[in-house]
């Protein structure tokens, strides 16, 4: 609605100038012509009022004659004509530059019969003494002045369908050539929204982009000094230039990340390769320790990298959900005696209250609560508890996951679902975590429409809850039925 608003106020307002550029160059037109056809038609006029006035001054008759279309008459008083102004008499013939002149329109109130019935009298005074002084010279200019009306009209007619016209033409040019910036502006706010885009609004945005060139991402186009049409575009564009340059330093802080994680297990490898190829046909110890050490960075980094995949994957939106109902409760049970069967070294309890219904990909479910059992087990001193709680309330199920490990200080609690961040960096080679697994887990979450809780106190322990949407009282009846 907004972009129809302020699309339809700029074609208004430069359908407007176009409207007042064609109708003045229009009125200096009629105008020009109705100064030509007026100047002409006098020339013609007076031309021959004059050979006729010489006729008139030389010949012997009296009474009233036709001479040349025109009526002469000789009269002994004036009637009322006034001779033109001496700046115009010098331009005027000199037989009827003295001559007084008038202009007279038909009696009818009719436009038509008024201009048909106009005269153009001359008047000279011979200045002879007696009845026949004045000789009087009238000519029927109404027919002509009539034609020339007509063809004013259908002039006007033209010009003003012209006008129409050019509006209704410009209209379309500029909606065409503005198309592009509101497509331009609609895509770029859905792309600062983090709507889904189709490929042909994706192809609609490069076409628009092409001839867009900055040379440093954190550059923003000024608003202050735009209109109020073009201001939501450089808005709009300025919030996706933000989101492109949070995108790109988030990459390279996660490239720089990935490498300086990838580092080690690398240098670890090469220095018992290293070691291998000295000592390790010569001593079987060696032998066996490098090769376990070796076994053991290899695992860590193929744990990364699919991390790092599964990351990707997220971030490009190409991951495909199975959606269905699931319990909570039955995962967290099938999570715990997997866990309880490989680490015999940590007590795990269960206080699981309901089915904890929701609608989510299973498998990712499983996923999450591994990574959130695996990070509580890996901090959790030998002998330790780690707790799995399920709360359901009306609109929301709550799975939380409580160890008893070393707690997390209150100012590293924002940063702990930062990918390749570890609250504890001194045991960061004891436990072989990569620091992507919250990273994942919350991707997992959000991915699901739900958000974290998290609580934790140095020296006692931390408590992760996941809050996710309850399924549909419906839905989840008939999942407990199947």
């Amino acid at each position: 609605m907004a972009r129809r608003k302020s699309g339809s106020s700029i074609i208004f307002r430069l359908g407007v100038e176009r409207f007042l550029e064609r109708l003045s160059l229009f009125l200096a037109l009629d105008l020009l012509l109705c100064v030509l056809f007026a100047g002409a038609g006098l020339w013609v006029v007076e031309t021959r009022a004059a050979g006729i006035l010489a006729d008139a001054q030389s010949a012997e008759w009296t009474g009233a004659v036709e001479l040349g279309g025109w009526s002469v008459q000789k009269r002994s008083a004036a009637d009322g004509a006034q001779p033109p102004p001496e700046w115009l008499q010098g331009l005027l013939p000199e037989e009827s530059e003295q001559a007084g002149r008038r202009l007279s329109w038909g009696v009818s109130p009719s436009l038509a019969q008024r201009l048909r019935g106009a005269r153009y009298t001359l008047t000279l005074d011979t200045g002879e003494t007696g009845r026949e002084r004045y000789i009087v010279l009238t000519a029927e200019i109404g027919p002509v002045l009539w034609a020339a009306w007509v063809c004013l009209v259908i002039i006007l007619c033209w010009q003003g369908l012209s006008l129409l016209g050019a509006c209704i033409g410009a209209s379309r040019t500029y909606s065409r050539i503005l198309r592009p910036l509101w497509e331009l502006t609609e895509t770029t706010r859905a792309l600062s929204a983090g709507e889904k885009l189709t490929p042909e609004e994706l192809q609609k945005l490069s076409s628009a982009l092409d001839s867009i060139t900055a040379g440093h991402l954190d550059a923003r186009i000024p608003t202050a000094k735009l209109n109020a049409e073009l201001r939501p575009l450089a808005q709009a564009v300025n919030q996706m230039l933000e989101r492109v340059d949070d995108a790109y330093r988030s990459q390279m802080r996660f490239v720089s990340d990935a490498s300086h994680e990838l580092r080690t297990p690398i240098a670890v490898i090469q220095g018992y390769a290293d070691l291998l190829s000295r000592w390790g046909t010569e001593d079987p110890a060696t032998m066996r320790e490098s090769i376990t050490a070796i076994r053991s960075e290899a695992a860590a980094m193929k744990e990364m990298v699919e991390q790092l995949l599964f990351l990707a994957r997220g971030d490009n939106d190409s991951m495909h959900l199975e959606l269905e109902n699931v319990s909570l409760a039955a995962i967290a049970s099938e999570v715990q005696r997997e866990i309880e069967m490989i680490d015999q070294t940590h007590v795990f309890v269960s206080d699981l209250v309901g089915d904890g219904i929701v609608y989510a990909d299973a498998g990712l479910m499983k996923q999450l609560l591994r990574v959130l059992v695996d990070n509580s087990v890996k901090y959790t001193p030998a002998g330790g508890r780690v707790t799995l709680t399920l709360r359901q309330e009306e609109n929301t199920v709550r799975l939380s996951v409580q160890d008893e490990g070393c707690g997390i200080a209150p100012d590293e609690l924002p940063r702990v679902f930062d990918r390749f961040y570890r609250a504890d960096r001194s045991r960061t080679r004891d436990t072989g975590g990569s620091g992507l697994g919250l990273s994942i887990a919350k991707w997992i979450v959000e991915k699901h429409g739900g958000w974290f809780e998290v609580t934790s106190s140095v020296g006692i322990g931390t408590r992760m809850t996941v809050c996710l949407p309850a399924a549909p009282k419906e839905s989840a009846a008939d999942s407990e039925s199947a």
